[in-house]
C-alpha cells in the first residue's frame, strides 16, 4: 500500500531549449535547486511541467529523467493522466517502474461523462496501477467538479491516497472536512493564497507554482504552521509573499511563463513555454523582478529576448 503524501510538493517546470525540445541538464539544476532547498516532494510532468504539450514519450522521458535526477533525496509524483483509463495505467505503471511513489490523474474532462463513469475510472486505475493514485481536481481547467461526497467515497480506495485540490476554498475545506477521519488519506491544496488558510485548518499539504521559484519560503511556511505552530510567523511570511502570488497566473500571462521568468531573474534556469502557450510580457517580468527585490533576492538584467509576441 502506498503511503499517502504530505508536506510541500513543487510542479516541476520543465526548462525547454531554444529549438522547444527538453534541456535534460538544466532541468537537473532544477531539482536540484527544489530538493537543497527542503522541498518534500516533486511532481514531475504536470501542468506546470507542460505534459499537455508533450508527446507520450516526451512525458516518459521527463519521468524517468526526473526519478533519476532525485535519485531517492525526495519522493516524487508523476502527472500521468490521459484521456482514456487504460493509458493512464500504462503510464502509472511506466513511473512506478522508474521510481516514483505516486500518479496524480484529472477525470476524464473533454467527452464529459457522468459521475459514475467518473468513480469507475477512478477504481479501474487505482486497482491496476502499482503507484498510489492522487485526484487531481480542477474544475476551472477540466470544466469538471469532483463533489466532495465522490471524493470521499474515492479515499475508501485501498490506493487512491490523497487529492489535489484546486477548486474554491469552500471545496477544499468540505472536502477536508468529509475525509478527515479516512486513514492513508491526504488532502493538499494547489493554490499559493490557500496555503497558509489550508494547512491553519488541517490540511496536509499544498502544491504551488510558486515553489519553482521560492521553495526556501515556501517550506519555512509550510513548517511554521504544520510543525511549530507558530501562526504569528506564519501570517508574517505570507503577507510578505502575497504580493508576488497573484502575478504567477497573472492575466494575459498563461502560466508557466512568469515563474520561468522568475527563475530566469535568480539564475535557475526556467526559459521559455512551448507553444500555443505564450512568453510572459515585459511588464509582468519587471513587477516579478521587483517583488523579488523586496524579498531581498539579487536579481539578474530581464532577458527581453524573452516576451511574449
Amino acid at each position: 500500500m502506498s503511503i499517502a503524501p504530505k508536506g510541500i510538493i513543487v510542479p516541476l517546470i520543465t526548462p525547454f531549449n531554444e529549438d522547444e525540445t527538453i534541456n535534460f541538464e538544466d532541468y537537473k539544476k532544477v531539482i536540484d535547486f527544489q530538493i537543497e532547498n527542503g522541498v518534500h516532494g516533486l511532481l514531475v510532468g504536470g501542468t506546470t511541467g507542460e505534459y499537455h504539450v508533450m508527446s507520450l514519450e516526451e512525458r516518459k522521458s521527463l519521468i524517468k529523467a526526473g526519478c533519476e535526477y532525485a535519485a531517492g533525496r525526495v519522493p516524487v509524483m508523476a502527472g500521468v493522466g490521459c484521456a482514456t483509463a487504460e493509458e493512464t495505467i500504462e503510464l502509472a505503471n511506466y513511473a512506478g517502474e522508474c521510481g516514483a511513489a505516486w500518479g496524480l490523474v484529472l477525470p476524464p474532462y473533454y467527452q464529459q461523462t457522468s459521475e459514475e463513469g467518473i468513480r469507475a475510472f477512478y477504481k479501474e486505475i487505482a486497482e491496476k496501477s502499482s503507484v498510489g493514485i492522487v485526484i487531481y481536481n480542477y474544475p476551472g481547467a477540466t470544466n469538471v467538479s469532483l463533489s466532495p461526497e465522490l471524493i470521499y467515497e474515492l479515499s475508501q480506495e485501498e490506493n487512491i491516497v490523497s487529492v489535489k485540490e484546486s477548486a474554491d476554498f469552500g471545496h477544499f475545506c468540505d472536502v477536508l472536512a468529509i475525509t478527515k477521519n479516512v486513514e492513508n488519506f491526504t488532502v493538499f491544496t494547489g493554490e499559493e493564497p490557500f496555503i497558509l488558510p489550508s494547512l491553519s485548518i488541517g490540511g496536509q499539504g499544498a502544491f504551488g507554482i510558486l515553489v519553482n521559484l521560492l521553495p526556501k519560503e515556501l517550506v519555512e511556511l509550510y513548517e511554521l504552521v504544520a510543525r511549530k505552530s507558530d501562526i504569528n510567523a506564519a501570517r508574517a511570511l505570507n503577507q510578505k509573499l502575497s504580493g508576488i502570488y497573484g502575478l504567477m497566473e497573472a492575466e494575459g500571462n498563461p502560466y508557466p511563463g512568469p515563474v520561468k521568468a522568475g527563475m530566469d531573474l535568480i539564475g535557475i534556469k526556467g526559459g521559455k513555454v512551448r507553444k500555443p502557450l505564450t512568453q510572459p510580457t515585459e511588464e509582468i517580468k519587471t513587477k516579478i523582478k521587483e517583488e523579488l527585490i523586496k524579498l531581498g533576492y539579487e536579481v539578474s538584467e530581464l532577458d527581453k529576448s524573452v516576451v511574449s509576441n
